[in-house]
């Protein structure tokens, strides 16, 4: 079964810097694209950032140049390095692995990640 599991999460300053990791289990991790997504109180869920199996990768406008997202096939990991956080970063971040075909979207449970002014 899939399984996708988020850590690194936490409270920083404004300024300040994250590193979010994203374990996956149960399939062949590296012909997958994964993405990160957030979610922040009354806001709807956004796609913050993705990566194709190949390594291309897709972000948001409201973090390009901040958020950086790779991927470690060996270790089956989608890692998100978060820098120069604000305020509005604030929100839970998901992992997700998209759906592909009649094979549905897998979640992780989610990380929670609060940026204080």
């Amino acid at each position: 079964q899939v399984q996708l599991v988020e850590s690194g999460g936490g409270s920083v300053q404004s300024g300040g810097s994250l590193r979010l990791s994203c374990a996956a289990s149960g399939y062949d991790f590296s012909r997958y694209s994964m993405q990160w997504f957030r979610q922040a109180p009354g806001k709807q869920r956004e796609l913050v950032a993705g990566i194709t199996s190949s390594g291309s990768t897709n972000y948001a406008d409201s973090v390009k140049g901040r958020f950086t997202i790779s991927r470690d096939n060996a270790r089956n990991t989608v890692n998100l390095q978060m820098n120069s956080l604000k305020p509005e970063d604030t929100a839970v971040y998901y992992c997700n692995r998209p759906s592909t075909g009649w094979i549905p979207d897998y979640w992780g449970r989610g990380t929670q990640v609060t940026v204080s002014s």
